[in-house]
């Protein structure tokens, strides 16, 4: 029998060789665990009251089955993708907001800071830290995803590790390093 993370492999891999068959069987595999970080993230975030988690996971496939230059090897990169793509959700929904015809004028800064729960004690807003986390993931992609994972995604150092295949040293190494180099960036 083969464990879960090996079953979800297998289905990616036949959904992308043209199994439709095998998007069924995949969806309940990952949707309870996509759909528990869309709440917490949506928790984490304010601005964002009128999206649900279902809605999010929903535009996040929507989005995958729209890409259809992803290649989605394994749930390493199924997860890593799903925080990028959240990320890019949000990040467009700030977008939307900062408009005029939107009430773009009338944006908060500090609140999202607040709402972000970002390590950095200067106000900021989500286009910026998206091109800062853009600059990061040039330096290193790892740290990069780490703060993906963490913040657009909420899961907890020992998830990441996990899901990374890092010891939860690293996690917190690169976390600690992540956060110094995003106040720093931010900041300037």
């Amino acid at each position: 029998m083969s464990s879960p993370d090996g079953e979800i492999t297998r289905l990616l891999r036949q959904w992308q060789e043209g199994d439709g068959a095998s998007l069924d069987a995949l969806l309940p595999e990952v949707w309870q665990e996509l759909r528990r970080i869309a709440a917490h993230e949506l928790r984490a975030n304010a601005g964002h009251e009128t999206l649900q988690p279902t809605a999010l996971v929903n535009d996040l496939f929507v989005r995958l089955l729209g890409a259809r230059q992803i290649q989605i090897e394994n749930r390493k990169h199924l997860f890593t993708t799903a925080a990028k793509l959240m990320r890019q959700v949000l990040i467009d929904r700030a977008r939307a907001q900062q408009r005029e015809k939107r009430g773009g004028g009338h944006w908060r800064r500090a609140d999202l800071l607040e709402a972000m729960a970002l390590p950095i004690d200067t106000p900021t807003d989500l286009p910026a830290l998206d091109q800062a986390l853009d600059a990061m993931a040039e330096l290193d992609p790892r740290m990069a995803q780490i703060v993906e994972l963490r913040y657009f995604v909420g899961l907890e150092v020992n998830e990441v590790a996990r899901l990374l295949e890092v010891d939860e040293r690293t996690v917190y190494r690169d976390w600690a390093l992540a956060r110094a180099w995003l106040r720093q960036r931010l900041d300037a």
